[in-house]
């Protein structure tokens, strides 16, 4: 079998319900998203393993729960050190070993490692920004993990430096001044003259576009291109041509926005011929932040997580569940829709199932095969269970139609917030029925000690493990995972 192209999109905080095949009562349209459900395969329960951006990014990349890095809880910023360890391959290095002409254009997110002015470290009153050498040499990024080509950006739009990388270098030196439209949406800082914020989706576009037919002149070279979009994600900005045009406010015009974009990217496969054997998947990171303004989107009739719990951040299905669609016209048919349990993670299997290629012991120890859902969504279940994480490293596990969170609140930003909600009168962990209660309403841990038994069990034998799937035990960083055991083990 000919390999196919690969593209690889990743919404930045989109939700659930903000696919209109996805939401009924959605009241906008994403018109090419759609075409992508009746031209492939849609999930309707895939899930991101964090319910934010860092960690997600992360698991996709390497086949790996993200809380068995470094990285507990929370995200990196855009000045951060690498958080993917040297010796640790991704799904990059494993398709360029296979012939594969690799490319990343986006947001990266997971931490660099940026040439710095020793002078500035004895100063008293040192910022890391302050101490970046924007002209030297950046290491440990996308070409260092497998990577032949990659432009964009180091964090989210609301993180600096606002300066545009090209492989290992920045294209431009910073001017240092604060800019930006004003409206106070993110945190200022390095900037330089060419990155304009509300111009940075399309600049991406782009370039993808630019790459997409620069290879299609390769003749016998597949390549996979991982597009991290920067939007709808804070901060807010849609391009003029889509304001007004969701009917709701900015965020649902930036959603319509970046619908445009996957129809520019299938446009351009259509007309250099290369539709029907390049893989497309379009998915999110995480469900949709709040900064969205939810009581504004319910009071126009939208809800971005649909029909579940909580946001962007939370242990709740609304934190976690994400889009995801998977069109690929030679092999998935059109239209066809698959209700089994998936993750993020599964990408770097699924990869390696399709080339034939059998992967070692330690690299994707977290990654499921989905070629059999691919090819029939009536398949059975290819995962026996899924672990979640919220943004304070809250923990939860999903068995079928039981899902066990460690913690009493949301673990996020929705009531009841960790350290903020009073929780000291609810159960310690909450179990629930997702096939009665898909909302997560009804917390009936005392009446199931049995399956709490059992998937907290389950939770801790995947975490000193190492691994999640069939193989030799690996290695967790961090000593705070070997706490975790502990606390999981005397209940």
């Amino acid at each position: 079998m000919k390999q196919p192209n690969v593209i690889y999109i990743l919404a930045d905080d989109m939700g659930y319900g903000d696919i209109s095949r996805n939401n009924g009562n959605c009241p906008f349209t994403t018109r090419h998203i759609d075409q992508m459900c009746a031209a492939g395969m849609r999930f309707t329960d895939a899930h991101a393993s964090s319910a934010v951006c860092t960690p997600s990014r992360y698991s996709i990349l390497t086949g790996r729960y993200n809380w068995r890095s470094t990285l507990k809880s929370s995200v990196i910023g855009g000045y951060s050190a690498p958080l993917i360890s040297p010796c640790r391959r991704t799904v990059a290095d494993f398709l360029k070993s296979k012939g594969y002409k690799t490319i990343a254009i986006g947001k990266w997110h997971l931490g660099m490692e940026f040439s710095k002015h020793p002078e500035f470290f004895e100063r008293p009153d040192f910022d890391a920004c302050d101490g970046i050498d924007y002209a030297g040499k950046i290491s440990r990024g996308p070409t260092d993990n497998g990577f032949d080509y990659y432009y964009g950006i180091s964090a989210s739009l609301d993180m600096p430096p606002y300066v545009y990388i090209e492989n290992d270098h920045f294209t431009a030196l910073p001017d240092h001044t604060t800019k930006g439209t004003g409206k106070g949406y993110w945190r200022m800082g390095p900037t330089a003259s060419d990155f304009i914020h509300e111009e940075t989706l399309d600049r991406l576009t782009d370039i993808v576009l630019r790459q997409i037919d620069k290879q299609a002149k390769v003749k016998d070279k597949p390549f996979f291109i991982y597009f991290p979009m920067p939007a709808p994600h804070t901060p807010i900005l849609p391009a003029k041509e889509f304001q007004g045009k969701s009917g709701t406010n900015a965020y649902g015009d930036f959603v319509l926005h970046c619908d445009a974009v996957v129809g520019r990217i299938n446009d351009a496969l259509q007309k250099l011929g290369l539709y029907d054997d390049t893989i497309v998947i379009f998915t999110s990171d995480n469900g949709c932040s709040p900064m969205a303004d939810y009581q504004e989107l319910k009071a126009k009739g939208h809800n971005p997580s649909y029909i579940f719990r909580g946001t962007k951040a939370d242990i709740f299905e609304g934190g976690h569940r994400i889009p995801l669609i998977v069109q690929w016209p030679e092999k998935i048919q059109g239209g066809s829709v698959c209700d089994r349990l998936v993750c993020l993670s599964d990408f770097f299997a699924t990869m390696a199932d399709l080339l034939g290629a059998e992967l070692p012991d330690d690299m994707a120890e977290d990654s499921v095969s989905n070629l059999p859902l691919w090819l029939d969504g009536t398949h059975p279940e290819v995962r026996e269970d899924l672990v979640h994480q919220s943004i304070d490293g809250s923990l939860s596990i999903r068995r079928g139609r039981w899902k066990l969170e460690m913690c009493p609140g949301s673990g996020g930003w929705s009531f009841p917030r960790p350290g903020v909600d009073d929780t000291s009168s609810l159960p310690a962990f909450q179990l629930y029925d997702l096939r009665e209660d898909i909302g997560e309403t009804t917390n009936v841990i005392n009446r199931h000690p049995d399956i709490f038994k059992e998937l907290r069990q389950r939770l801790a034998t995947h975490i000193r493990n190492g691994r999640s799937t069939p193989g030799t035990p690996q290695h967790n960083e961090g000593a705070q995972i070997w706490d975790a055991i502990r606390w999981l083990e005397e209940f």
